[in-house]
């Protein structure tokens, strides 16, 4: 089956920077497709191009079997797009806005539905100035539907959000997904990518460094177990790397961990090194591998920095 959106060899420079250089991915139709990547890996431009706003310097786009350099107009009646950051009229009612968008494309669904689909049915005659951070996000992500587009563009859909209004944007994705919809989406909540993707992509310097499902990726890039610490004294890294069962050593600010293969006897090292330096331990725990360990393993960097 023909994918939703292909990519290949893209390439786009500013000057000397090579901002994506020779991307290629595919998107199959009707999964959500997470674009990762630290800030300045080339996520921003690479989506701009796949949506017809920016123009490649090489490389061919195809979204849903149509070229996008050649007919642009074409793919924009086909696709729909949240931004990272939204501002709408804001004396306008949610309604009023969605009646605004959907006089703009071809086809569209009932203001109605929109409304229902991201459960704003209380506060579809309100100013949307003064809706919530997460009413206002629901409400680009409605704008983004009004069109019944086959491929939604999801741009950081939560950031900024509680943790009660991320959830309840995650049913509305999810919701979109079962509908049969096509979905890419960035983020910067590796958790979220976890929860919500079928396949990922992982972006740094303008290149894919690592492709899969979120479980694929963690199985390939780790078969131990995570140990991780707070201390109040900073233990050397070199000396925690020469622990039994030791594979690899991760350390920031805030936390160390140890990724290990022989969990009980790096624990019971560990414990005896840190009584030896002097170094009291706390928050210690014991977990699986996660998203955030394969990202930070891949390009040395938090998703944040």
């Amino acid at each position: 089956m023909e994918s939703a959106i292909s990519v290949q060899q893209l390439v786009k420079c500013y000057g000397a920077l090579r901002a994506v250089d020779g991307l290629s991915f595919e998107v199959p139709r009707g999964c959500i497709f997470g674009l990762l990547g630290p800030n300045g890996a080339g996520k921003s431009t690479t989506i701009e191009m796949i949506e017809g706003l920016r123009a490649p310097d090489s490389g061919c786009i195809k979204v849903l079997g149509t070229d996008v350099q050649r007919e642009p107009e074409r793919v924009k009646q086909r696709i729909g797009v949240q931004l990272q950051s939204t501002h709408f009229f804001p004396r306008l009612s949610a309604r009023r806005v969605l009646e605004l968008f959907a006089s703009f494309f071809e086809r569209s669904l009932p203001v109605e539905q929109l409304i229902a689909a991201v459960n704003l049915e209380e506060k579809a005659d309100v100013p949307n100035g003064s809706l919530s951070g997460g009413q206002r996000q629901r409400l680009a992500v409605a704008v983004a539907l009004v069109n019944d587009p086959d491929i939604i563009f999801l741009d950081e859909p939560t950031t900024g959000l509680d943790p009660q209004a991320r959830r309840s944007l995650w049913e509305v994705i999810a919701r979109q997904r079962a509908a049969g919809k096509t979905i890419l989406l960035t983020t910067h909540y590796l958790d979220e990518a976890e929860r919500l993707c079928d396949q990922i992509a992982i972006v740094d310097q303008g290149r894919i460094i690592a492709e899969g499902s979120p479980a694929a990726l963690i199985a390939s890039n780790f078969q131990r177990a995570a140990l991780e610490f707070a201390t109040d004294a900073r233990l050397p890294t070199a000396a925690l790397e020469q622990l039994p069962g030791v594979a690899s050593v991760q350390a920031n600010s805030a936390t160390v961990t140890l990724y290990s293969g022989e969990i009980a006897r790096t624990t019971a090292a560990l414990f005896a090194f840190s009584e030896e330096q002097g170094v009291a331990l706390s928050d210690l725990s014991i977990r699986t591998a996660t998203l955030e360990d394969v990202f930070l393993k891949l390009t040395g960097r938090h998703l944040r920095d």
